[in-house]
């Protein structure tokens, strides 16, 4: 994978990640279980999207 479509899908997990968590919090605020379950998922598919850009950070520019 080169590296501009690691970034592309690393900024991709984190706003996806982070949409569902926002909805997670809006659905949470009527008690509904389905809540933590996106917010759970919102926060793993954030983390996946953070860890790509650190390994984006550790690889070098050349690295196809």
């Amino acid at each position: 994978m080169k590296n501009q479509q690691l970034q592309n899908w690393a900024w991709i997990l984190i706003y996806g990640g982070a949409l569902v968590l926002v909805l997670s919090l809006f659905l949470g605020r009527g008690g509904m279980d389905l809540a933590w379950v996106l917010g759970v998922l919102g926060a793993l598919v954030s983390a996946a999207g953070a860890f790509l850009i650190w390994l984006r950070s550790r690889r070098n520019n050349d690295e196809t």
